[in-house]
């Protein structure tokens, strides 16, 4: 799966996903915080915002681990190199770097959740619009799928992330999916960036932060699961 050694893919995707989430639920943070200079600016604000985090985050990473940052595209990449051997290592780091970068959002922010007087998990997790078990997991499986197809079929999948141009195609992939598909669940379509970010939000002393919604939770961890699942075996089937 990755030519990478143990101690650089914990380096790289540790410090590439807390810069994703710092970057994506930073811009979350500061169009739904009053008191915030970017208050409601709005869904596009928050698409550019998480396409230029992942621009950011995989050119961080990308010497050092490969740039997947994303459980969702890890369990793809295996999926197609059928070569598990290091997908605990690489959804550990990023799940230990999306709670730093959660963490860092907070403390950017801190002034902000002082004052907060709304439930803030938002900027933390995904959320559906309408609750509907079925609906919701499906479109985080299609969402994630997309993804996954983007990343394999631009021929990263021999070292994530190395090409320039590569990395600039997946952060404008983000940008699409969350314009044309992320209105029903706000597409979380990586399990760590909502798994994560959501522990945060349990724990953190934030002002009328509200509830974390753990029924939820199980929906932006399973959906994008499967659409890697799915993406990696039609990948081995199509090309």
């Amino acid at each position: 799966m990755s030519a990478f050694s143990n101690g650089d893919i914990f380096v790289g995707e540790t410090l590439g996903t807390a810069a994703l989430i710092l970057l994506g639920g930073g811009v979350c943070a500061a169009v739904t915080l009053k008191k915030s200079k970017a208050v409601n600016a709005g869904w596009l604000a928050i698409t550019f915002g998480w396409g230029f985090a992942v621009l950011v985050a995989a050119y961080m990473s990308a010497p050092k681990s490969g740039a997947h940052l994303n459980p969702a595209v890890t369990i793809a990449l295996a999926t197609e190199s059928g070569d598990w051997s290091k997908v605990p290592l690489y959804i550990g780091s990023q799940m230990l770097g999306a709670i730093i970068g959660a963490a860092l959002v907070w403390v950017t922010y801190l002034g902000q959740f002082q004052a907060n007087e709304e439930p803030t998990l938002g900027i933390f997790s995904t959320g559906p619009e309408i609750r509907n078990p079925i609906q919701n997991l499906l479109t985080e499986i299609i969402g994630t799928a997309v993804l996954c197809l983007a990343i394999l079929t631009q021929g990263l999948n021999k070292g994530l992330g190395l090409s320039g141009t590569g990395i600039l195609m997946v952060a404008f992939t983000v940008v699409a999916i969350g314009l044309s598909l992320g209105g029903p669940t706000g597409y979380a379509i990586n399990p760590a960036r909502d798994l994560g970010p959501r522990i945060v939000h349990a724990l953190l002393p934030i002002p009328n932060k509200g509830g974390s919604d753990w029924s939820y939770a199980w929906v932006p961890v399973v959906g994008p699961i499967i659409g890697a699942l799915l993406a990696g075996g039609l990948y081995n089937l199509a090309f």
